[in-house]
């Protein structure tokens, strides 16, 4: 299972991804369990905000795509996790 996270817009409208690969995390059923608890159908549509961030996660069959102030609480935690991910994996 893979996790990917794309951030783009913001004031140079730059691009940044990140992604992780579930089954290779040592805590893999905490990533699982995070995942399942998402609402993922329930999630509205906001309209981005000039120089702010906009969010696609995608965790097949899944994706949602959140203004940066929709970017709180479960999601905030997935995307934290995503990121702390990719910067130990670079170490």
């Amino acid at each position: 299972m893979r996790v990917v996270v794309s951030r783009s817009g913001g004031i140079a409208g730059m691009r940044t991804v990140w992604e992780v690969r579930i089954d290779e995390q040592p805590d893999a059923p905490d990533w699982r369990d995070l995942l399942a608890a998402l609402p993922w159908d329930d999630t509205p549509q906001q309209a981005p905000e000039p120089d702010r961030y906009v969010y696609r996660i995608r965790c097949a069959p899944h994706e949602v795509v959140l203004a940066e102030p929709q970017l709180s609480g479960q999601w905030r935690e997935l995307v934290d996790r995503v990121r702390a991910a990719n910067r130990d994996s670079a170490t």
